[in-house]
């Protein structure tokens, strides 16, 4: 059984990777990386959060993420506000709103391939088996 479980995480992380790769790869021809229009998801998702929040929702530090968001303000797509105390807060630009949908269709284009061999009751399956190791956290 260990030898089993190892193989199962390996396997899960191997998903992931090749994943992300073609992720990455496709989405540099609309000009942007996986981290970057991940942020740009998490900021859309929770306007105005902190760099705390959104480091946790993208599963980064937050010296990576606030560097990351520096990059990404700097090319136009996110805006910083002030906040309560020293806090700021992160919104789209329309550029940054514009990157974010380009990604959208790219991201839809790779995961269908990514999970083409699935039928879409195994992706269902697939999907509930996730949520419920998550829920573990």
């Amino acid at each position: 059984m260990h030898d089993e479980l190892q193989v199962l995480g390996r396997a899960v992380k191997q998903t992931q990777y090749r994943q992300h790769r073609a992720l990455d790869s496709a989405l540099s021809a609309v000009g942007t990386t996986l981290a970057q229009w991940d942020a740009l998801r998490a900021i859309d998702r929770s306007p105005g959060a902190s760099a705390r929040e959104l480091a946790a929702a993208t599963f980064q530090s937050e010296q990576a993420f606030g560097t990351l968001v520096g990059r990404l303000a700097a090319q136009g797509l996110v805006e910083r506000r002030p906040g309560h105390g020293r806090r700021l807060q992160h919104h789209l630009t329309p550029d940054g709103e514009r990157m974010l949908a380009a990604g959208h269709g790219v991201a839809g284009e790779v995961l269908a391939g990514c999970f083409a061999n699935l039928t879409a009751a195994e992706r269902t399956t697939l999907l509930e088996l996730l949520r419920r190791l998550n829920e573990q956290e």
